[in-house]
């Protein structure tokens, strides 16, 4: 009888577990310039992802320009609303679910959270170009059943100058999209974003610096989460939303765990294992919480056997050890 109970109560537990597993195992499936065939998503199959991150863009000219340019023939096709559709549509032939990341690119590569208009006029312009850039593809996201829409990436100043903008612009969302809503908030703004309560997941880009080492050990990396963690906890409790990791990656190059947001084009030393170890450390610290709603691996490109490799220093895992890593721990949730 003592062991029936044993047995018992084991299940109790794996059965528990495995609820506890059940995450967004996601990647960045960035646009091309053409469409996606079934050799483009086998990897993504492969890695195990259960998630892919669609990103449609919009452009801007300068951090004070209010149009916002989208769905143009000038755009590469995975960009554009036609692209972005045949993408998921593939996407979800192999049981991949859907995030539609609209995303704005500012000429130059400036950084969106810096956007900012300087007249009252410009702000109104932004916000109705805005308005009809969001809306476009929350009605795509609607039409092909996107699982999570994500309303916006890294608009720090935009969000913090008009903030009833964007409750207003909530609300009509939902009058078109009946999926669950995130908003891709910076490593350092996310505190700062007033709507949390009107979304159903709280999306951070996760390009939180860990350590000033060259070469971080995997104790130093798990133990540079420390002060994150708590204040994301914190935040997911106070607001009762899970947080979502909207990207997260590392560089595979010295110090990746320095500056992690950086983009730019340094010939820093390639380091593997330091993009591997940081993978690793994300996935321990987090994926077993319950308040974790899972993340997206910034980034995947469409073309696996020409991308990443052991000479590349980007952010991409792909054919690099931090690809096994994923690969892994995906696997396992």
């Amino acid at each position: 009888m003592k062991r029936l109970g044993l047995l018992f109560l084991c299940l109790i537990q794996l059965s528990c577990n495995g609820q506890k597993k059940d995450k967004i195992n996601g990647v960045s499936f960035v646009g091309s310039r053409e469409k996606v065939t079934q050799n483009h998503v086998d990897p993504v199959v492969a890695v195990n992802a259960n998630f892919a991150a669609v990103m449609p863009f919009g452009f801007a000219r300068s951090l004070s320009s209010p149009q916002i340019v989208f769905n143009t023939e000038r755009q590469w096709y995975g960009e554009t609303r036609t692209g972005a559709k045949q993408y998921i549509q593939l996407l979800r032939k192999n049981g991949i679910k859907i995030m539609l990341k609209p995303q704005i690119w500012i000429w130059r590569g400036e950084f969106t959270g810096d956007m900012a208009m300087q007249s009252e006029e410009d702000w109104e312009t932004l916000e109705a170009t805005y308005s009809d850039f969001a809306l476009t593809y929350a009605q795509l996201a609607e039409e092909t059943k996107a699982e999570v829409y994500c309303i916006g990436t890294e608009l720090e100043e935009f969000v913090k100058h008009r903030p009833q903008f964007w409750t207003d612009l909530i609300a009509k969302i939902k009058t078109v999209y009946s999926g669950k809503l995130t908003y891709a908030a910076n490593w350092d703004e996310y505190p700062r974003v007033p709507f949390w309560n009107e979304l159903d997941y709280i999306g951070v880009d996760a390009y939180f610096p860990l350590s000033e080492e060259q070469n971080p050990t995997l104790e130093q990396l798990r133990s540079g989460w420390k002060r994150w963690k708590d204040k994301l906890a914190n935040l997911a409790d106070e607001v009762d939303k899970p947080i979502l990791f909207t990207e997260f990656g590392y560089r595979s190059m010295d110090y990746a765990a320095k500056k992690p947001w950086l983009v730019d084009r340094n010939q820093m030393n390639v380091n593997l294992q330091a993009q591997s170890d940081a993978t690793e450390a994300i996935f321990q610290e987090f994926w077993e919480e319950d308040w974790f709603a899972g993340g997206f691996v910034w980034k995947w490109f469409i073309h696996h056997d020409k991308s990443g490799g052991n000479e590349d220093n980007r952010f991409t895992p792909q054919n690099k050890p931090a690809e096994n890593v994923i690969r892994s721990f995906y696997g396992d949730y």
